[in-house]
């Protein structure tokens, strides 16, 4: 298309001449079947015209040569919005939220267009879970006498209430392994002493504690400009730790110093790799700090949570679920799907952290992933793993 051909278009188009327009824009996109922009000229004279059917078909065309041309979009969506059409149209904005970078912020004179995007998907998923909702009452009730936790994960995620979450770790990825933010309590019965225990356990801590901050460790110890998303709290005892076991080793001082929370680790069933686990360690975050999302090493093992102290503010989440630590009760959750912790309280929260093998795993395939951990580990000359 000549210069002159593109003025006279946009002449026509300017001068609500939109017949005259189509009748040019028909030969040009005929000339010129790759070029959205003639496309989206037409289905605007289309629109101009009344000629909905035919406007629908331009836009779908051009998906056909680009599926995420944000102007097809945005002008199928109110296209289907105008005839009252609010499921199809939802369907079409949330495809243009999801292409929109997240952290973007739209031009002023798209901020109206992106909201009501928003809004029309919010409303249209509102719609959907009352109308599954009412189909499901009578499965419900029925069943009503069996867990349905599980489902409901299923049902909010299906209705984007809740973000999928996967397994990320740093070193060593088992294909296969259930991605459980938080594996249910009852499958852990040997964790019965160890709560039982939680006030000697606490009590021992506060004895520590009692010595002053020097008798804790940062969490994160390394060379400047090496400590990522971690930076504010390297080598700063607002994430500091007292540990009983740090990667494989046992810290014999430390345990003699804490001879009920020694005993009451008989029970636990350690995650054993030579030079890398198990741990075990009294995890203190100060008052007003917080741990960024980051994913552990790997989904072989899980983590161990026994809360202590607890002030208000407190939180935990990780992948799309946020529990609250309850002192006593103890939480086995994945740390290689992101996780993030905070403190806003105006006290040091405090846990005992430690780590177990994976229960999906057998013994030869313990076996295996030790020995490779191991292998890897004599390699590099590192230690690959650890965990919070």
């Amino acid at each position: 298309m000549t210069p002159g051909e593109e003025q006279r278009i946009a002449q026509l188009l300017g001068t609500g001449n939109l017949e005259g327009a189509h009748a040019l824009l028909e030969q040009a996109v005929k000339a010129e079947p790759s070029n959205i922009s003639l496309w989206l000229n037409l289905a605007t004279a289309q629109r101009g015209m009344g000629r909905i059917d035919d406007e629908l078909a331009t836009l779908d065309h051009i998906l056909t040569i680009d599926p995420f041309d944000m102007r097809a979009l945005l002008q199928k969506a109110a296209l289907h919005d105008n005839r009252n059409e609010p499921r199809t149209a939802a369907m079409t904005y949330r495809t243009v939220l999801r292409i929109i970078p997240e952290g973007f912020e739209p031009p002023p004179h798209m901020r109206a267009v992106v909201q009501h995007a928003k809004d029309v998907v919010a409303a249209n998923d509102l719609a959907l879970e009352v109308f599954v909702e009412d189909r499901i009452k009578n499965l419900r009730e029925q069943h009503s006498n069996e867990r349905q936790d599980g489902f409901d994960r299923c049902l909010a995620t299906l209705l984007r209430k809740r973000r999928i979450f996967g397994q990320q770790p740093t070193f060593m990825y088992f294909p296969r392994l259930p991605a459980i933010e938080f594996h249910d309590r009852e499958n852990f019965p040997w964790l019965d002493s160890i709560e039982a225990a939680t006030d000697d356990i606490r009590e021992e801590l506060l004895n520590v504690l009692a010595d002053g901050p020097e008798s804790l460790v940062p969490y994160v110890a390394g060379p400047d400009g090496t400590a990522g998303r971690f930076r504010e709290l390297n080598n700063s005892r607002r994430w500091a730790i007292y540990d009983l076991w740090r990667e494989g080793v046992p810290n014999h001082e430390h345990l003699a110093r804490c001879p009920r929370t020694a005993k009451a680790l008989e029970a636990w069933p350690k995650c054993d790799v030579p030079g890398s686990a198990p741990s075990c360690v009294f995890s203190i975050l100060d008052a007003k700090t917080r741990i960024p999302p980051h994913s552990g090493v790997s989904n072989t093992r899980l983590l161990v949570h026994l809360p202590l102290i607890v002030p208000p503010g407190c939180g935990f989440r990780c992948g799309a679920e946020t529990r609250e630590w309850i002192p006593g009760k103890a939480m086995v959750f994945d740390d290689t799907i992101e996780h993030e912790v905070w403190n806003d309280s105006d006290e040091p929260r405090a846990v005992m952290i430690f780590d177990i093998w994976s229960p999906f795993l057998s013994a030869a395939e313990r076996d295996l992933v030790r020995a490779t951990t191991v292998a890897v580990g004599e390699y590099y000359g590192i230690r690959t793993y650890d965990g919070d």
